[in-house]
């Protein structure tokens, strides 16, 4: 029995080897794009927009951040960072030698043999170093990650908000075209039996083909934020969005915005991903210094020759630094951290300067809407009165289309500087990080500038 269970040890030996080693696993390529057709295939998306509910830009938001293709890569590059702080954090496996000399001629009686034990000192002396350099750098795609997080969110705002205000203007250049295309078809038939001149039609055909431009320049634009919205939720070009009548953004302080930018370092993923970068260079740096030693390894070994002769005794192998000192590795590691610190000090920089310009072109948007929200109703007043004098005959066809085209101009002002007043409202409130995942750097990484 005692003999069979022997026989037992070196194949039970070997599964327990085999069982703690990984395997490949083939993971093959998609064929085809795997686009959701509907808002309630999408990961995230709750009964509620199951039966066809209009989502607020909240909704648009959770769905973005959980379904965009381009998100759901990034994530996978935080395990490759995760694994490479994990291979950092291990030590240097020991190195063992031996070997086995048979006899084949002379005076000796037995085999010859030795086995020797080794250990790379240079790897331990730079082991805490690059550890720390692959902890920041983990951490650095994760800031990364949040970052782009950022983006995601701030451009499905942006789309979802510029498609709620196009929507709901709509029907202002669709009522501009239906009153000028009525006013024309008149005009044409009074042509036709040459009650009126071409000269009084002319006026109203160039209304009603400006009129017709505009429309459908508004639904061609329309028509590319819904694909726009549909790319960034992974939808089919196809499927229909609802969206709610109004924007739902999160409150807007152009004051609070400007006081919190001296903390804006220490809140934005990415300026915190150029501290992380910086850190993880500054310790390869390190590394890089530690290495210029010479390579030392110690161990021990053991040896018998033919006559059974045994010695043993500690082993040592120290590289002699003649040609190379790592000095062409430390260079790189200097610029490296050199170009990250000007990097970080460039991006405050532009941030800065890009939130101030933001916030002083917020307030010209919001006093030109003022003026020209003010100036409406007499725009409105002025065109009906003018509908009502040209039915008397107290107004040539000029005047009339004039004003009325005026009207409608007004109101398509109004839609612009709306629009561009949004977008300056979400663009700050992207950079600053109103309503959006944030990420916490530890107290020891949040002072590694120097």
């Amino acid at each position: 029995m005692l003999r069979k269970t022997t026989r037992r040890i070196p194949p039970l030996l070997v599964a327990a080897l085999l069982a703690g080693c990984a395997h490949y696993t083939p993971l093959p390529l998609a064929r085809e794009a795997t686009l959701a057709p509907t808002v309630a295939a999408l990961d995230g998306a709750d009964a509620a927009t199951a039966i066809g509910s209009r989502l607020s830009i909240s909704d648009v938001v959770t769905l973005a951040l959980a379904n965009n293709p381009d998100l759901r890569a990034a994530r996978l590059r935080r395990g490759i960072a995760e694994g490479q702080a994990t291979q950092a954090a291990i030590l240097a496996n020991p190195s063992l030698s031996g070997a086995f000399l048979p006899l084949l001629s002379g005076a000796g009686t037995v085999p010859a043999w030795n086995l020797g034990l080794a250990q790379d000192i240079k790897s331990l002396i730079t082991y805490r170093a690059r550890r720390r350099a692959a902890a920041a750098s983990s951490r650095q795609v994760a800031a990364d990650l949040v970052w782009q997080e950022w983006q995601v969110a701030g451009q499905a705002r942006q789309i979802a908000t510029d498609i709620m205000i196009t929507e709901r203007n709509r029907p202002i250049y669709v009522a501009a075209y239906e009153l000028l295309a009525r006013r024309n078809d008149k005009l044409e038939r009074a042509l036709a039996v040459r009650t009126v001149t071409l000269i009084t039609v002319a006026p109203d055909r160039v209304a009603l083909q400006a009129a017709r431009t505009s429309l459908d320049a508004l639904d061609q634009t329309l028509l590319a934020q819904r694909h726009q919205l549909n790319a960034l939720l992974n939808l089919t070009p196809d499927a229909v969005v609802p969206l709610a009548l109004a924007p739902d953004l999160p409150a807007f302080d152009p004051i609070a915005i400007r006081a919190g930018l001296s903390t804006l370092p220490a809140r934005r993923p990415d300026l915190l991903a150029l501290r992380l970068g910086y850190a993880a260079a500054d310790e390869q740096l390190r590394v890089a210094i530690l290495s210029q030693f010479p390579d030392l390894i110690l161990g021990g070994s053991a040896s018998s020759d033919n006559a059974r002769v045994i010695n043993g005794g500690p082993t040592a192998q120290i590289g002699l630094p003649v040609f190379d000192r790592n000095q062409g590795n430390i260079a790189v590691a200097r610029a490296t951290r050199a170009q990250l610190h000007a990097d970080y000090a460039a991006r405050i920089a532009g941030t800065t300067g890009t939130v101030g310009a933001l916030l002083r072109e917020y307030e010209q948007l919001a006093a030109q809407l003022a003026v020209a929200r003010r100036d409406l109703p007499a725009a409105r007043i002025a065109a009906a009165r003018a509908q009502a004098a040209f039915g008397a005959a107290n107004i040539d066809e000029r005047g009339y289309v004039d004003l009325v085209s005026n009207r409608f101009a007004k109101e398509e002002e109004i839609m612009t500087l709306e629009l561009a007043l949004f977008d300056r409202q979400i663009a700050l409130q992207t950079l600053v990080g109103d309503g959006l995942p944030t990420i916490d750097l530890p107290a020891e990484q949040a002072g590694t500038i120097r």
